[in-house]
């Protein structure tokens, strides 16, 4: 909004404001992994909430300048990003640590959160109309696995620009091996902090994205 976008947050899950109690976020946890909506646990499977997503993007394009929209997913809606993207409206999907389906075992982890035709036709994307991705994860991130970026970026080539900050032990912005959340939590307002530099340069891929003037 300061920078000028016009923003819609989606609420897919929760109840928005609430306090965030340990009992509270294990209540929603628990139901969002027998969903079928978001089919937390399937390998190369389409979700419906993508379908959701796709609508508010396009009702969003319609009502607003500028040649499409951003969507930028987060943890458990990370992968969500790129599904809508098969839209033609969506012009910058984002990445932030993409944590579905939940990484048990070799396949998940490898898994890119979304049916083969989906993963298709953003590909075909990436060569008709230069469409572009942006990613973002900690090093040491098991939630958003290094795998899953491995296969989207077989998949989708150059057009995948990843941001990998370093949270091993004993890295220089003192990340924990735990952290996770790219430009929410972790982000600390010092100039030159990694965090802060990705979500600098997520402003930045979003402008350049769906801006005539990137300036």
């Amino acid at each position: 909004m300061d920078e000028g976008f016009t923003v819609v947050v989606p609420s897919p899950f929760g109840v928005p404001g609430k306090d965030m109690s340990v009992g509270y976020v294990l209540r929603v946890i628990s139901r969002l992994c027998v969903s079928a909506e978001f089919r937390a646990f399937a390998t190369n499977a389409h979700r419906p909430i993508s379908d959701y997503l796709r609508a508010v993007a396009r009702d969003l394009a319609a009502r607003t300048p500028g040649p499409g929209v951003g969507v930028i997913g987060m943890c458990f809606t990370g992968g969500f990003a790129l599904a809508a993207a098969v839209d033609d409206v969506v012009l910058a999907p984002v990445l932030s640590q993409p944590s579905v389906p939940f990484s048990l075992g070799a396949a998940r982890r490898a898994d890119v959160g979304m049916s083969p035709a989906e993963l298709d036709r953003v590909v075909e994307r990436t060569t008709e109309s230069n469409l572009c991705v942006l990613g973002m994860r900690f090093s040491e991130d098991g939630l958003a696995p290094r795998d899953r970026f491995a296969a989207l970026t077989e998949k989708l080539g150059d057009a995948f620009e990843v941001i990998e900050l370093d949270s091993s032990p004993g890295n220089a912005a003192g990340f924990k091996k735990s952290a996770h959340s790219v430009v929410t939590g972790e982000v600390r307002e010092t100039p030159g902090h990694p965090a802060l530099l990705a979500r600098e340069r997520m402003v930045e891929f979003l402008r350049k994205q769906l801006t005539t003037d990137p300036a």
